[in-house]
């Protein structure tokens, strides 16, 4: 007999069912498909994630990616990273609840509930927060799927949809780190999964788990067209830098010989002189 199967059969969403995805009308969608998407966390995770617990990551002066604690002050916490995109979307919602009047700390959560501005009986308000947990999350997510037609009943000979609600993220982080060659056991590392003896010897360090993540942005990107342009800006402003050194350079050469004239032009200056003051040499004044 053959043997059953240990895995589900279902796949990841789509770069366009994503799109379509967070432009449900709720301003909490994209944070947390972006963070999901390119952290691999688990459901789970948001029982955890408070505001102090994400830090933007800087090089050369620029944000690149962000590092995330995951299940943090708990025995099964690790860290792993989201990508610059979702650092900005969190950033985005965070600086609305502040704008609103909520007061935002380290200890804000990262998902809250909904608040009216006439605040209305049964309404949330804006400076009384509510932390969305994951049962909240996932609802969210399943309205989302429904409301933007992505999610439709099931036939009679059916019995699961094509991908999972949440844990599909989980394996869009998988599938697309490993489609940017990143290195697998690092993959393993940042989803905080077993990577058996190799727990107890392979130790890289996060400087290198951050260069090796860096490589799969592109990839983990949601918003390609962004992300590409994004990269052809710096990539001109980078050329517009080299070209500025390139021009202060040459102009600066052209000062330096514009001076060693001028200094020659001294010298011839003082000789002619001194032949003058030896009788050597008529002033042309003179003859």
């Amino acid at each position: 007999m053959p043997r059953g199967k240990r895995y589900a059969n279902d796949r990841v969403p789509t770069i366009e069912e994503i799109h379509k995805i967070v432009e449900y009308p709720d301003r909490r969608i994209k944070p947390i498909v972006y963070t999901m998407a390119s952290s691999g966390i688990r459901l789970g995770a948001w029982n955890y994630l408070k505001w102090g617990h994400v830090s933007q990551i800087i090089r050369d002066g620029k944000t690149v990616a962000a590092k995330i604690r995951v299940y943090a002050e708990d025995e099964e916490e690790y860290f792993t990273f989201i990508s610059l995109e979702a650092w900005n979307e969190l950033s985005t919602w965070m600086k609305h609840r502040q704008d609103c009047g909520e007061t935002i700390t380290k200890e804000s959560w990262l998902m809250r509930n909904l608040w009216d501005v006439t605040t209305p009986k049964g309404k949330g308000v804006v400076t009384l927060p509510k932390q969305l947990k994951p049962d909240g999350i996932k609802r969210l997510m399943e309205r989302a799927l429904w409301a933007q037609g992505i999610r439709k009943s099931l036939s009679n000979n059916k019995k699961r949809h094509e991908f999972q609600v949440n844990h599909s993220y989980r394996k869009w982080f998988k599938t697309r780190c490993e489609m940017s060659a990143m290195k697998p056991i690092n993959i393993e590392i940042l989803m905080n999964h077993s990577t058996d003896i190799s727990d107890s010897y392979y130790r890289a360090t996060e400087f290198e788990l951050l260069q090796d993540y860096l490589r799969a942005i592109e990839f983990l990107s949601i918003n390609g067209s962004e992300m590409k342009l994004a990269k052809e800006v710096e990539e001109l402003r980078d050329k517009s830098k080299e070209n500025e050194y390139i021009i202060k350079g040459k102009l600066e050469e052209k000062d330096k010989q514009i001076e060693q004239l001028q200094k020659k032009q001294e010298k011839f200056e003082q000789l002619i002189q001194s032949l003058i003051d030896n009788g050597q040499l008529k002033h042309p004044r003179a003859t």
